[in-house]
């Protein structure tokens, strides 16, 4: 679904800076940016921070810092400004309070006096009245205006409710993931749009914001379908019109289960840390509900941001997949060119381990290229890199030896023979013809030489010179370690060899 509204599209993504921004919460924000950017809309980012117990400013840069590294830049918002401001519902107080007055003043909200022990006891009782309506049952609804007014300036602890019309038929709602959606008004209690103390509740608060906005669409989790005819109530009667909804699905783990910690990380920095790529990450959570045509896997941010339709979003929930995610991951580190990876991944990474100096590289670039191409193939998560490389960072005599490795390979008959062969025929070579190809044409008639297997031949080499018996092709191996140290560890390696 496109804009169907003559309005531009101005969509919002408003989380509460409660804890970090989550799985479900990215997907919400892809979206609504993606939708944005595909209708040449606004994308606002709004901080719903009323809950003082629980929103922090340390959270909100959490928040902050997550959205700047999904690439989801916002046109309106914290540090973006914009003519709707502020950008921050604690900030916004003064215009809940004048909404919610404006409605009593009109006669479409209420003061109420009712005590919890008050709304209890009626509870109670229109349960044992076996009553099909046991909300609140509008005790102060018919108290006359003045004397309400009265009585709540001299103090008396009050809430404001909404009137929710007597004649509202059913609540319809048209939405864009779920189709239309019937809600019997009939249900709907008279409810709290202001607390005692003086702050608004979720539903009217989102409400004056989005209305004060001109928000147009309404993407957010399903989980809010429940509280939407009563928005839509609120929205009526401040006379604003009502924004297209868009549900999404909740996204579940491997066990049909909400996701949680128990499946692994949920939050966005964790998949940061991790050495996912922003890209990646973007194409990932936008295909858990939504795809162009349901085979592509690959979806540019790009693509994305002009392809984005409403239209293709499943009601369906989604399955988080992690081996999906590292399968993506991979093929945008493989897409990247051999200069790009060392620049934005390998060198990064290895000065993150502690093994390279940014300020004073080791290697020139030919070098981090050529290890970028052996690395890259390799290559699920970008951290990947340093356990590829920590061979070329220590000392020749400080190799340890993976014990399968050896056992399986140096262990073996005839791998003696092996080292002593590729040792006598690598070191027929020159610094100057310390390469890959040249390495490799060194290597290759020992098999038929010695009237072995190629593992049996390659592999006490790559063992002895890695520690491990997985690395890159050897001729690369070889030429990024270096002809010195190469021929030290062979020779090293010769006391383990049978």
């Amino acid at each position: 679904m496109s804009n169907t509204n003559q309005n531009p599209v101005r969509v919002r993504f408003a989380p509460s800076p409660t804890g970090k921004l989550h799985v479900g919460g990215a997907r919400t924000a892809i979206y609504n940016w993606a939708f944005a950017r595909a209708n040449g809309g606004t994308f606002i980012l709004r901080i719903d921070d009323t809950d003082p117990t629980r929103s922090t400013e340390e959270n909100t840069q959490v928040i902050l810092r997550a959205m700047r590294w999904l690439g989801l830049d916002w046109d309106e918002g914290p540090e973006a400004g914009g003519g709707c401001g502020p950008y921050f519902q604690t900030e916004r107080m003064d215009l809940y309070r004048e909404a919610a007055e404006r409605l009593v003043r009109e006669d479409k909200a209420y003061y109420c006096f009712c005590t919890p022990q008050k709304l209890e006891e009626d509870r109670k009782a229109a349960a044992e009245r076996h009553d099909s309506f046991q909300g609140y049952q509008r005790t102060c609804r018919g108290i006359d205006p003045e004397e309400a007014q009265r009585r709540a300036k001299s103090g008396e602890p009050c809430t404001i409710r909404i009137k929710v019309p007597d004649d509202r038929g059913d609540i319809v709602v048209h939405d864009a993931v779920h189709g239309d959606v019937t809600f019997n008004a009939k249900e709907l209690d008279d409810f709290i749009i202001f607390r005692s103390d003086g702050t608004p509740t979720y539903n009217f608060a989102t409400v004056v914001d989005d209305a004060s906005m001109g928000i147009t669409h309404i993407i957010r989790g399903d989980d809010h379908l429940s509280n939407t005819p009563r928005q839509v109530v609120v929205y009526e009667a401040l006379g604003a019109p009502t924004p297209t909804f868009a549900h999404i699905s909740m996204i579940l783990g491997a066990d049909g289960k909400k996701l949680s910690k128990r499946h692994g990380a949920t939050s966005v920095e964790e998949y940061r840390d991790a050495g996912y790529l922003s890209d990646a990450f973007v194409n990932y959570l936008a295909l858990l509900g939504w795809a162009p045509d349901g085979e592509t896997t690959i979806v540019s941010r790009d693509r994305l941001a002009s392809e984005f339709s409403l239209d293709h979003v499943s009601k369906n929930p989604a399955i988080m997949d992690p081996k999906k995610l590292d399968f993506i991951n991979a093929e945008y580190l493989r897409a990247l060119s051999d200069a790009e990876f060392a620049k934005d991944i390998l060198i990064p990474e290895l000065v993150s381990a502690g093994l390279e100096n940014e300020k004073a590289l080791r290697h020139d670039d030919t070098w981090y290229e050529l290890a970028a191409s052996a690395f890259k193939p390799r290559t699920t998560l970008s951290k990947d890199v340093v356990a590829q490389a920590r061979y070329l960072y220590t000392d020749d005599d400080e190799l340890s030896y993976d014990p399968k490795a050896v056992k399986r390979w140096l262990s073996k008959q005839g791998a003696r023979e092996a080292l002593d062969a590729a040792a006598d025929a690598l070191a027929k070579l020159g610094e100057a013809q310390w390469s890959a190809s040249a390495i490799e044409g060194a290597l290759d008639p020992l098999p038929n030489a010695l009237g072995m297997g190629k593992g049996k031949v390659f592999q006490p080499v790559r063992v002895a010179v890695v520690g491990s018996a997985a690395s890159p092709g050897i001729g690369e191996t070889l030429e990024l370690l270096g002809r010195e140290s190469s021929l030290a560890r062979i020779e090293r390696a010769k006391s383990l060899a049978a």
